[in-house]
Order: C-alpha cells, then structure tokens, then sequence
C-alpha cells in the first residue's frame, strides 16, 4: 500500500468550530516587514506550473520580531510558525531518543518523524505553487543513537516519552497559551462577510482549472484522492498542477483575509503587551538554549 502523501503535510489548529477558518485582518505591524525572511504571499510569485520538482529548503533565520513566530498573519509568515512547532517536537524526539540510550534499550519505530506541518487556516501560497502539497523541506535532526537491539519495555518507553514531553513544555510553557489565544482569535472570525464572498468564488476559479468541487474542504478531499490514486510516475506533475490551481484560486481569497489578520493582531497585541514584552525579550534566548540542550537547530521551510 502506498504512503498517505497530503494529510501529514498539512493541519489545522484546534479551533471553536470544526470549519476552516476564514479569518482575515490592515496595519503594518513590525510582523509585516519581517516577511521578507520567511517569504512574501503577494501576487507577484507566479502561479503558472512549476516545469519540475525543486526540493524546499530550510533557513535558520530568525525574524526581526520573534513574535512572528507565534502570531503569524499570512502564509509566508507562517513558516516561522510551522519552524517553532516543529522544533517542539524535535525537543521531544530528542529528549526521548537520549533517554533510551542511557537506559540502554531502542525506541519503538513506529512514531513518524519531526516534520514542517502547514497551517491551512494561514495558505502558504507561494510554497504551495512551487512545491504543491505532498512535498515540504526536510527537518534537520541529529544523528541517531546507535541501535542497541534492545527493545524497550512499556514501562521505559512511557517513561521516555514522558521525559520528552517534559523538555517540550519547559520549551513552550512561556508561549503556548498567548499563542493559543491568537488562534483562537483567527477561528473566531470564521463567518467573516467579506471572506465568505471571497471564498464563495472559489468553486468557479478551481472549475476553470478542471477541477469540480463545492468548497475548499471539497478541494482537499478531491487533492487527498487524486494523489493516493495517481500512477507514482504521474504523482510529481499532478501533486504541481493541484498546487499550481489552488495558489491561482486562493489569492484573491488571502487579498482580504491578510489585512483582516493585520488589524487583528495589532489589536491582539495592545490587549496583551505586557504578557507580549515579556515573550519578546525571553522566547530566542529561550530557544537557544534548548538547541544547545538538545543538540538540534531551530530551522523554518522555505521556498
């Protein structure tokens, strides 16, 4: 059976309801010039069809404001937040690969590795024509401990795992409510007007591409099957064409939601500053020294 090749790749955060979030947001914001790092979601990316597969790649460039990597409001911007997940879960992975080899037993290797998870509530539209949605930039991990032919009893694995999470919410016990909240503020602007007509054009763009659906989750339907049931020679070029069409069809829609996003999160930072302040000035010296603990590097995706 061949591997799933879309649902791994891309997530949602747990919002109020079970739709995809249709939030939007103006005010340049510090956020906004940091996009250039990470990449910008305008128009001027071509969405015509990539001629072949180029492999993402990864930065460790920070932004100018490390509060981009919690409060993200475009796609682009994303990709720092996609990098500090992703590095939560490196801190585990490694927290728990080191347990075990002090205890002297292997991990079971049925977990799946860390990997950059997209946020589709935030559509990274220039990745997504370059890359489509089967493919992300690989996650620096170190070098595995060598295997000691010992499996690990339930006991000691449960214990591993619970050192791992432990390391993870060290990490993130600063930011995980502030940044849960800024989420939580994205779901709540769901039925936006102004998003919902934009949205509600999207069917008749995605027809002119061939492509038959009612909705954006009828989009993602239709993609997870074209690319579990495409030949595997034929998989690059429509993995291309499906990202190719949906960049082209959802830019419009991110025209309105990304300013709407903007004057959220300037009115999310004035409800919070002080909380804000305090993450601003701890969060990299707190990352730093988590990747001297642990031996990994905080990495974002990029083009």
């Amino acid at each position: 059976m061949r591997d799933r090749v879309i649902l791994p790749a891309i997530r949602r955060r747990a919002q109020p309801r079970p739709r995809r979030a249709v939030v939007a947001a103006a005010a340049l914001w510090a956020l906004t010039a940091c996009s250039t790092a990470a990449g910008s979601s305008d128009s001027a990316t071509s969405s015509a069809l990539p001629t072949a597969d180029s492999a993402a790649q990864v930065t460790h460039a920070l932004p100018k404001d490390p509060l981009a990597m919690l409060l993200p409001a475009t796609g682009a911007e994303a990709r720092w937040t996609q990098g500090l997940d992703t590095f939560g879960q490196q801190v585990a992975h490694t927290g728990m690969a080191s347990c075990a080899s002090k205890g002297g037993f292997d991990l079971p290797q049925d977990a799946p590795p860390p990997a950059f998870i997209r946020l589709f509530e935030l559509p990274d539209l220039d990745f997504i024509a370059r890359h489509g949605f089967s493919h992300s930039a690989e996650v620096p991990l170190p070098a595995a401990p060598a295997a000691t032919g010992r499996s690990g009893s339930p006991d000691e694995v449960r214990r591993c795992q619970d050192e791992g999470a432990a390391a993870v919410g060290v990490l993130r016990g600063t930011y995980a409510s502030l940044q849960a909240a800024w989420f939580k503020e994205l779901g709540s602007l769901d039925d936006d007007p102004a998003t919902a007509e934009a949205l509600a054009a999207l069917p008749d763009c995605l027809a002119g591409h061939d492509i038959e659906v009612s909705d954006e989750d009828g989009f993602f339907r239709h993609t997870d099957t074209r690319l579990q049931s495409v030949a595997p020679a034929d998989l690059p070029r429509e993995n291309r064409v499906l990202g190719s069409a949906y960049a082209d069809c959802m830019r419009p829609v991110e025209a309105v939601r990304e300013p709407i996003r903007e004057r959220l999160r300037t009115d999310f930072l004035a409800d919070h500053a002080a909380e804000l302040d305090k993450v601003r000035e701890t969060l990299v010296p707190s990352l730093r020294g988590a990747e001297e603990q642990h031996g990994v590097r905080l990495s974002f995706p990029a083009p």
